[in-house]
């Protein structure tokens, strides 16, 4: 169990069981894969427990349905760049090892259905998390995402069907950054791309995991329960909740 706060357990508080999938670094196809399976198995099954599936990526770049191609510096075509076109929202970002990707499959019937409200509250992890090292997150008016002292640290990006969420959130801790300045992040131009490692040197990705899961269950006000070992090429539906 990831939260011992006795406000977070008490009887008159029911919570929502959330399973915590810890995994390292693990191709963006195949994340891709799971993520599109438990979204598919929660529509047939809403009773399913939600998933907060925690990863680092190989280096690649992935640009939301909509998304410009004028965003891109290279030639997708003809340079050996891994790229993919995906359901979320947004413009094209980066993920590389480093970077703390988190992707929620949370059913929103048990929680808000609002996208608006869905986006903000994982801000709020972040900026939560963050916190926890001293360091101040920021939000933009009108942009998604959270800053520290000007610099983007971290991108979100999620696609909900029928309430299912998927996609979801990437926060640069100690990434190498040159791949960013590939592509005009998340289409922004003007807002510089920065990392936690340049405001706390010698910062480890495991310390932000367990910071990042603490500050999820707060938020979400969900029971984590980690996962330590699954066939993850195997459905999760015995996981039910509790």
């Amino acid at each position: 169990m990831i939260s011992t706060d006795p406000l977070l357990n008490s009887p008159a508080r029911p919570q929502r069981l959330c399973c915590l999938i810890n995994q390292g670094i693990v191709p963006y196809l195949q994340a891709w894969e799971w993520q599109k399976q438990w979204v598919s198995e929660r529509r047939d099954n809403p009773q399913l427990t939600d998933l907060l599936l925690l990863l680092e990526h190989p280096p690649v770049y992935t640009l939301g349905r909509g998304s410009t191609l004028d965003f891109l510096k290279f030639n997708p075509t003809s340079e050996p760049y891994e790229v993919h076109r995906i359901e979320r929202g947004g413009e094209v970002t980066y993920h590389c090892p480093g970077q703390l990707v988190g992707y929620p499959i949370l059913n929103l019937h048990y929680y808000q259905q609002d996208l608006h409200w869905y986006l903000r509250q994982l801000e709020e992890t972040l900026i939560q998390a963050l916190a926890a090292f001293n360091l101040k997150g920021d939000r933009i008016e009108g942009l998604t995402g959270v800053w520290v002292e000007g610099h983007k640290v971290a991108a979100i990006g999620i696609k909900v069907s029928r309430w299912i969420t998927m996609h979801g959130f990437a926060l640069n801790v100690s990434p190498d950054l040159k791949g960013f300045a590939k592509i005009v992040p998340c289409g922004i131009p003007d807002k510089p791309v920065g990392s936690l490692e340049q405001f706390i040197p010698g910062i480890k990705i495991d310390q932000v995991r367990l910071e990042i899961a603490t500050a999820f269950a707060t938020v979400f006000k969900v029971q984590l329960r980690e996962l330590e070992q699954i066939n993850m090429g195997a459905s999760l539906l015995d996981i039910k909740l509790s």
